[in-house]
């Protein structure tokens, strides 16, 4: 059995020991031994927990595992991943010529799939650090790390050009420009392969997603990206160049299409463009069952992904079934013998270039590296330099160390697993202590010296502080599951920063996010703006700037919109007048001493546009001005007489706040304000004019607060998990939410302005039948049910009802099975509470709270029949009290309440033959 491999090893040392060290003779050499079989197992990847027998690595000469987002040996540390990696070589090397796997992870950030391992900050971050000699760095400790656990293949580096910041894959790629991935893609592709791939800790680099992941249509993930060649080239091609001159050892081929034709099944960008023209020698291997996307028929996709040049399939779980037809295809001719031995060819040359012939174990002398202090230290100084200061009053920042007292504030602050985001740990990663680090708070704690740290998650702190500093942004997630259709802030952070305001200290807002999102309603409640992206396990660096240790030196390497109406927004756009422009970052701190004037710092309008806040960057204290030194436009058109009054404010001398004769509207765009006057000042700093100078519209913010009755459109969600949308051909068209999962969710922000029974009409698709959960504040719960459509795009209305009263409330929408779509939810009230004048009047019910019984009284202007039940706030009916008749005038009944009721808050519904009525009622137990 071991003979043809001492063969193998007799034709490597002949090779060595002449001379002839020329690996294309030793890959030629090693093919013209292979099977067919053979030749087919190097191109099939499978994913390790997929495995139906270890026996098979070596019975199907696979060519490649991988470890798939949270695919990891238990316990996951870095001593079982090496285990873990040798056990599979060996089965490996059992084969009949002895070939070695090349082993696969996304080590995106890090080896961030080892417990203990240092995390990075995502690309975003590392791209507005623009040092290409530290992202360099930062991936040879990557390297370093992952060698460690004897992994040889990284899928990395990602050279994705973002172009939407609704894609939920933004965080993945250094930047919007061609210009910060070709600078990055080289540096990053050299920090993992090095010089040599025959050193213990080089491993080979894999550029993705070739091509134009990035500029897919309204930002959907594994979308169509509609653009000409010449902008595909230009923009989103242009890192690969960068990357094949690095000798890139491998290509990942992107889920998106090209003008509607999947990349995994298109052969002038994989075998034309990407391999003749440009060069590229190593070999293309697909995404995650990327090529199942081609066609519907799995033999139709293997062809023509194969053809196309796809050289290795991740398939990740029927490696058996792809195997069969792949060589049921060459048998036919439908695949040449030539495509099979080129991507054969690809594939060893590589996995020489890595010397996995002559040392195919793991080398566990690097694992006291994995997660050394030496390495934390750069990603210290990593999580520094990414780190964007967006703007800032004056003396806000840096903060005194020394004998002061501050509150930090937001359940973010202290959460490694937020600070990491997606691809850490798991694939879409998770809130909490997820692996060693340091978050923010401990950061700070750590950074502060003599001054004290006071933390409250929910911001409740009574005794004085000097500053707040508030930690805010994104849960973590990853791919699809990140598509986001409003990147306004959610509502309970704006809600929490507001609050902290009123405090009357200054608010240095730290948003973890991984994408620029819309800030402008939390602006007037904020002294300092500060981007940490996604800074990884070692998030002291954002202490060492926010107490001055460093100054901050981060630029954006993506344009900041001002509000969704911008999006997609990019450097070079016609009409370009962002929030914050491409290459923005404060390099210095502002000071009123070093100031030359006072300067705006934000504007917006209050939530009910009745009032515009204007935030300058010092207090003022002198204003000799008046309204008509100011004006306003609304849509481009000079609105007349709108300002009312001008005063500073009583709690934030810092702010200008205009008092507005009528309300402005929801609806109402490119708000701005002018300044003629010369009368604003702070001291010597005097207020410049203003020349349109934009005004952020706060009305109904907040993830866009959205009114019952009437309808929710499904994709206006402000937070949601595991849901994505898509073109919808339903009556209206837009979009619908789909891939749903059990468990998925999504929150909207609704006001209900009647209290009443409502009746929601929910427009859903698909192939499966159950329920969909609504919960409204957590308290009020409603539950949909439907049956299949027997269709993606067959729409039909599924309904129910529920009591709500009037008030603001988080609508939450959970799955609770796959196979549907959702197009939208229509409230409208069935009945609301009548007045005296009804023909049932003056109810009344005592005790209230009840423990046990309860006495109902009401008058009824008519002998009728009614119904007497009691429903949850949710609508379901828990008891019938009473259906009989009802005399004309007053009505008096005793009832027990049933034992099995919870302590909660319920509704009594009196019907009769017309009209419904409704009495609360609140049962202690």
């Amino acid at each position: 059995m071991r003979r043809p491999y001492l063969i193998l090893s007799f034709i490597v040392l002949y090779f060595t020991i002449q001379g002839q060290t020329i690996i294309d003779q030793k890959v030629d050499s090693l093919i013209n031994l292979m099977t067919l079989d053979e030749k087919v197992g190097q191109m099939t990847q499978a994913e390790r927990g997929a495995l139906e027998s270890l026996n098979d690595i070596s019975n199907y000469s696979l060519g490649s595992l991988l470890s798939g987002g949270g695919s990891a040996p238990s316990p996951n540390n870095p001593v079982e991943w090496a285990n873990m990696y040798d056990s599979y070589q060996e089965k490996a090397l059992e084969s009949r010529l002895g070939i070695p796997l090349i082993y696969g992870v996304d080590a995106v950030h890090g080896h961030n799939n080892v417990y203990g391992a240092v995390i990075f900050p995502h690309n975003i971050g590392l791209g507005c650090t623009w040092n290409p000699d530290l992202v360099r760095t930062v991936n040879e400790i990557t390297a370093t790390e992952v060698s460690a656990t004897g992994i040889d293949w990284n899928f990395s580096p990602c050279i994705a050009v973002p172009r939407d910041e609704r894609w939920g894959r933004t965080y993945e790629g250094f930047g919007e420009t061609a210009e910060i991935q070709k600078i990055m893609a080289y540096a990053a592709v050299m920090g993992l392969q090095g010089d040599s791939l025959n050193k213990a800790e080089t491993i080979l680099a894999c550029a993705k997603h070739f091509v134009g992941d990035g500029g897919t249509t309204n930002g959907f993930d594994q979308g169509n990206t509609q653009v000409s060649e010449e902008i595909l080239r230009s923009i989103h091609m242009a890192g690969y160049i960068d990357a094949i001159d690095a000798d890139v050892g491998s290509i990942m081929a992107s889920y998106n299409s090209w003008n509607g034709q999947k990349l995994h099944g298109h052969k002038y960008l994989l075998t034309d463009v990407l391999k003749e023209e440009l060069g590229f020698e190593g070999f293309v291997v697909s995404d995650w069952k990327g090529v199942d996307q081609i066609n519907e028929d799995y033999r139709e996709s293997i062809k023509r992904a194969i053809n196309a040049g796809i050289d290795m399939v991740m398939v990740p779980d029927r490696y058996l079934i792809f195997i069969s037809i792949l060589k049921s295809l060459v048998e036919d001719g439908d695949v040449s013998i030539e495509r099979i031995d080129d991507a054969v060819r690809r594939i060893l040359k590589q996995k020489f270039l890595l010397k996995l012939f002559e040392s195919p174990m793991s080398d566990q002398s690097l694992i006291p590296l994995v997660g050394s202090a030496q390495h934390r230290n750069v990603a210290r100084q990593a999580v520094r330099e990414s780190l964007v200061l967006l703007d800032s009053k004056n003396d806000v920042l840096p903060l005194n160390k020394n004998n002061k007292k501050y509150l930090v504030a937001g359940p973010l602050a202290d959460d490694i697993g937020a600070s990491c985001g997606g691809w850490s740990i798991s694939w879409q990663g998770s809130n909490g202590d997820i692996t060693i680090g340091t978050s923010i708070l401990e950061g700070l704690n750590e950074v502060s010296e003599s001054s004290e740290i006071i933390y409250s998650e929910n911001g409740n702190y009574d005794d004085p502080v000097d500053a707040i500093i508030v930690v805010i942004g994104e849960n973590p997630y990853a791919e699809g599951a990140g598509d986001k259709a409003d990147l306004k802030i959610e509502f309970q952070q704006v809600q929490l920063v507001k609050t902290l305001k009123e405090k009357g200290v200054p608010i240095i807002c730290v948003m973890l996010t991984g994408r620029p999102r819309i800030i402008g309603e939390i602006m007037p409640y904020s002294d300092a703006m500060i981007s940490a992206w996604l800074p990884g396990t070692e998030a002291s660096g954002v202490a060492d700037i926010i107490f001055g240790d460093y100054k901050p030196s981060g630029k954006l390497s993506l344009t900041w919109p001002r509000s969704m109406d911008q999006i997609p927004i990019n450097y070079g756009d016609n009409d370009y007048n962002p929030l914050y422009a491409y290459k923005h970052g404060l390099i210095d701190f502002p000071s009123t001493a070093d100031a030359s004037e006072l300067i705006p710092y934000c504007a917006a309008t209050s939530s009910n546009g009745h009032k515009i806040y204007l935030s300058l960057s010092d207090n003022i204290t002198n204003m000799e001005t008046s309204k008509e030194d100011f004006t306003l436009k609304i849509n481009g058109n000079i609105i007349q007489d709108m300002i009312s009054d001008i005063y500073i404010s009583s709690t934030e001398e810092s702010i200008l706040i205009f008092d507005l004769n009528s309300e402005i509207e929801q609806s109402d765009k490119n708000i701005s304000l002018t300044y003629d006057g010369s009368g604003i000042s702070s001291n010597s700093l005097l207020l410049e004019s203003l020349d349109n100078y934009f005004v952020f519209n706060s009305v109904n913010g907040s993830g866009g607060t959205m009114e019952i009755p009437g309808i929710i459109q499904a994709e206006n969600f402000f937070e949601m998990y595991g849901v994505q949308t898509e073109t919808c051909t339903d009556y209206g068209g837009g979009l619908n939410v789909g891939y749903m999962d059990p468990g998925d969710w999504m929150k909207y922000s609704v006001e209900v302005f009647e209290d009443g029974w409502y009746e929601v009409r929910a427009r859903i698709s698909g192939y499966s039948g159950g329920n969909l959960l609504l919960n409204f504040n957590d308290s009020i719960t409603s539950t949909i049910n439907y049956s299949s459509t027997n269709g993606w795009q067959s729409w039909q209305n599924f309904t129910n009802e529920l009591y709500l009263s009037e008030g603001n409330y988080i609508m939450e929408v959970v799955a609770q099975q796959d196979a549907f779509n959702i197009n939208y939810f229509d409230f409208s009230i069935i009945d609301a509470i009548e007045n005296k004048n009804s023909e049932v009047s003056n109810i009344s019910v005592y005790p209230n709270p009840a423990i046990s019984s309860i006495s109902l009284e009401f008058n009824n202007s008519i002998n009728d029949e009614v119904s007497i039940r009691l429903y949850t706030m949710g609508g379901q009916l828990v008891q019938t009290l009473f259906e009989g008749s009802s005399e004309m005038g007053r009505n008096n009944y005793d009832f027990n309440l049933s034992s099995a009721l919870n302590k909660g808050l319920y509704f009594i519904e009196i019907k009769n033959g017309k009209k419904r009525y409704f009495q609360k009622l609140m049962i202690y137990r």
